[in-house]
């Protein structure tokens, strides 16, 4: 096996000053140690922590502060006082079938001619296909609304205007060079757009398109509220920042998930036998991948029939056909995930190499990016998986923490077909015999670009703090800190010198352990996933650091403080 990434960097965020921290303490009535976190994570006084412990729907921007906003409007609504026919386009991940989701139900209710359209992923791929135009112009569609793609699609656009059919294009990609010929582009990334908030989803994008028509028709707003829960789904699977308008749409939406979820997603949750109180993480890894398995498995379609049914019958068929998909998605993503690790063992050249790029025909194409980001996890390094179809080579790209993927694929670009992404996360096709090339200039552009230290994993650190600081009180602050996620993550501390006892190891790879200080009188229990190797340090008497994230655990109906250990090493 090639070397396994087990160090990890410890960092530390940049501490306000002093004077800062105590005006905020007391102007907000919380410690010092919060009002550090606080100030961390932008908010400096009084009216900016209000808005983040208390995210209101009306601290939502203006729609028509967007690009284009009035002329997607207009379009929109003439075609439904025309009663053109319209159809809803959508990509076939979680972001794309809870986009469509949304558009679709709610356009329903002002119009019966809609319909919507999920390209598959095997014969058409990504974003607005000829395939789905010609199914337009069949059903006699005079607008396409596309949802989280068409951003690059100039040729699929000039396409469906030789077909009388005009495009509004809903994205949140990086546009490119040239811009599609829409008859409106809402995309906050496109340059001479001032909306004020450039991070949302794509479902984000059509929740706003929606919050648009229903201002300018004076709708209810509390109607295109109520699929909250879809644009939360979407943000957490997109891995978007939960910062700014997504905190307001992330912390309404998830509250209803928990409170009166729409009838797909609570068909889905039954399915699953998921009865807890759900968090960002669990809509991540346990309702995305449902959903998106549809896409990856079979067909994005079943995804838009749950999230849009309200047969109570069919919902809960469908339910279990895409759980069914889920399953078959895991046992895919498990046998492949061993060949590449198989693959990248045997290759010299690979394991001395600073990017992963493998590639073998007969991989599951729904599946390739999620075994990225497993290679990516284990080796900490720039991943490209590949796989044939439709006789061009295909697949997904995953990155490290402030790489840019998307950059270094670009550098590339004269050897795809096309590309298309994020900083993070890209995909990309190729012909066959330039797969030998790209895998060269893409290690190449890594290798002269890439800092050595962005090669190691990056464990960020808030603040110093004492064990004694860890009780119920400051973790009922922290807890209020939620929703969690890119942008505003579970605070990380680091303790030390610290001392353990009673250290154990649990289920091969785990710890649990009691951990405390000299001269404290705090003990706090402590669980350290994948950390079986520090059992010796910790029974050794010596002394040693960590970072922690501060949770909670239940067992046996008790519920306690907990420390979740991010990292150990021996105190210098």
């Amino acid at each position: 096996m090639s070397e396994l990434v087990t160090e990890k960097r410890w960092s530390l965020k940049s501490l306000p000053e002093d004077e800062v921290v105590d005006r905020l303490a007391k102007e907000v009535n919380v410690r010092p140690e919060l009002a550090r976190l606080l100030l961390q994570r932008g908010i400096k006084d009084y009216e900016s922590a209000k808005a983040f412990f208390r995210p209101s729907l009306e601290d939502l921007h203006d729609p028509f502060l967007m690009k284009d906003m009035d002329k997607a409007v207009d379009r929109l609504s003439l075609a439904i006082s025309e009663g053109e026919n319209i159809m809803v386009y959508g990509d076939y991940d979680v972001d794309g079938t809870t986009s469509v989701a949304l558009v679709y139900s709610f356009l329903k209710e002002h119009t019966d001619s809609i319909m919507y359209y999920i390209p598959d992923r095997y014969t058409e791929g990504y974003g607005l296909s000829a395939q789905g135009i010609d199914q337009a112009a069949d059903n006699d569609v005079s607008l396409i609304i596309t949802l989280d793609c068409g951003i690059k699609a100039v040729e699929k656009v000039d396409y469906a205007k030789t077909k009388g059919i005009d495009i509004i294009i809903c994205d949140h990609h990086r546009p490119g060079d040239i811009l599609p010929p829409a008859v409106a582009i809402l995309d906050a990334k496109q340059d001479g757009c001032e909306y004020p908030y450039k991070e949302l989803c794509g479902c984000g994008v059509g929740f706003k398109f929606m919050q648009a028509f229903s201002l300018r028709h004076d709708l209810d707003q509390n109607t295109l509220f109520d699929y909250l829960d879809l644009v939360a789904t979407a943000i957490g699977a997109d891995i978007v920042p939960i910062t700014g308008e997504n905190r307001v749409l992330m912390t309404h939406g998830l509250n209803m998930v928990n409170t009166r979820p729409s009838g797909g997603i609570k068909a889905l949750l039954q399915v699953a036998d998921v009865k807890k109180r759900l968090s960002v993480t669990d809509l991540v890894f346990i309702v995305a991948p449902r959903i998106n398995a549809a896409g990856r498995i079979f067909h994005g379609n079943h995804a838009v029939a749950l999230l849009t049914s309200e047969d109570l019958t069919h919902l809960e068929e469908v339910a279990k056909e895409v759980n069914t998909f889920n399953q078959e998605r895991k046992e895919l993503d498990r046998a492949i995930t061993e060949q590449a690790l198989d693959m990248i063992s045997a290759d010299e050249d690979q394991r001395k190499a600073k990017t992963t790029v493998v590639y073998k025909e007969d991989w599951h194409k729904g599946v390739v990016g999620i075994v990225a980001s497993r290679l990516t996890e284990t080796y900490y390094r720039p991943t490209i998986v590949l796989t044939e179809s439709n006789g061009m080579v295909t697949g997904s790209a995953r990155s490290v923490r402030h790489f840019d993927v998307y950059d270094a694929i670009d550098a590339c670009s004269d050897l795809l077909v096309n590309f298309g992404g994020h900083k993070y996360a890209a995909g990309l096709t190729m012909e066959l015999d330039n797969l030998s090339e790209f895998q060269k200039r893409f290690e190449e552009v890594v290798s002269s670009s890439i800092a050595p230290e962005l090669l190691i994993p990056e464990v960020i650190t808030d603040l110093y703090l004492e064990l004694d600081h860890v009780d119920r009180k400051f973790y009922n602050v922290i807890k209020q800190m939620a929703p969690f996620g890119p942008g505003n993550m579970r605070p990380v501390f680091r303790s030390g010198p610290c001392l353990g006892r009673y250290a154990k190891i649990v289920g091969d790879k785990h710890l649990k352990f009691q951990a405390y200080q000299e001269d404290a009188n705090r003990v706090l229990n402590c669980i350290a996933f994948n950390h079986s190797d520090k059992l010796e340090l910790l029974n050794s008497g010596r002394s040693f650091d960590m970072l922690y994230s501060v949770e909670e655990n239940e067992w046996n109906g008790m519920v306690s403080l907990q420390l979740n250990i991010k990292d150990i090493r021996p105190t210098d």
